[in-house]
């Protein structure tokens, strides 16, 4: 029998091993949720709310670029490339493609969840939102 404090399990104490921090110095990377490392985070807006056509263009880039790098292993790189070549054409017109554009910024996040691409498909989904706001 040991006199005195039991030291306390560490994995009992809130906040210990469960990977999330809230303040503190944390120099490891970051994290998304499914454990990928964030190496580039997009975003895109104006002053006053709404993202423009150049700014949909330049993440459509690092989307495509993201699908082509990694599209041995997506499940779905048909309908992601598909999808790519839907925004890209309708950014001509986008106010005459707007429902189309939903179609697409409300289906490509499913798409993405999980995967390599879910960071730059996610912000695509956002930027298209915004250019239609």
């Amino acid at each position: 029998m040991a006199i005195g404090r039991r030291r306390p399990d560490p994995t009992s104490e809130p906040g210990h091993g469960s990977g999330i921090s809230i303040g503190g110095n944390n120099i490891a990377p970051l994290q998304n949720v499914v454990g990928q490392n964030i190496s580039r985070v997009y975003q895109a807006a104006s002053a006053d709310g709404t993202t423009d056509v150049e700014a949909v263009r330049d993440i459509l880039i690092t989307f495509r670029e993201d699908l082509d790098r990694n599209a041995a292993g997506l499940q779905h790189v048909e309908a992601l490339r598909a999808m790519a070549g839907t925004v890209d054409g309708s950014l001509t017109a986008p106010a005459e493609s707007a429902t189309t554009l939903r179609g697409v910024a409300q289906a490509l996040p499913a798409l993405v969840l999980g995967t390599v691409v879910q960071q730059s498909g996610e912000a695509l989904a956002h930027a298209v939102n915004g250019l239609l706001s």
